[in-house]
């Protein structure tokens, strides 16, 4: 699993970076967000924090706004699906509140 890891930052880390405040101009309308924490490395480049998505067609703007603005954690289905994923694994108690 760690090679796929170290595959995926270093692909993801070449691609065009977008820093706040957003310029709309610029951002696509829709797709996939991968977010990273100033400071945070991992395999030697930016790591990873956040992936998502959002909801709604052209929506993609006002989903990025949302993580800079009213940061919620809970809000990230990716993030519970991959966490219901991992503890479901484990059969990890933790499974029936998460």
């Amino acid at each position: 699993m760690s090679k796929l890891c170290e595959r995926l930052h270093l692909i993801v880390n070449k691609m065009p970076r977008y820093y706040f405040p957003l310029d709309k101009n610029k951002i696509y309308k829709n797709g996939i967000y991968i977010l990273f924490e100033k400071g945070e490395k991992a395999h030697g480049v930016d790591r990873i924090v956040r992936i998502g998505t959002h909801r709604g067609d052209n929506n993609l703007y006002n989903r990025l706004k949302e993580h800079f603005i009213n940061e919620n954690k809970d809000r990230s289905i990716f993030r519970k699906n991959i966490g219901r994923a991992l503890l479901n694994k484990n059969q990890d108690s933790y499974l029936e509140i998460w």
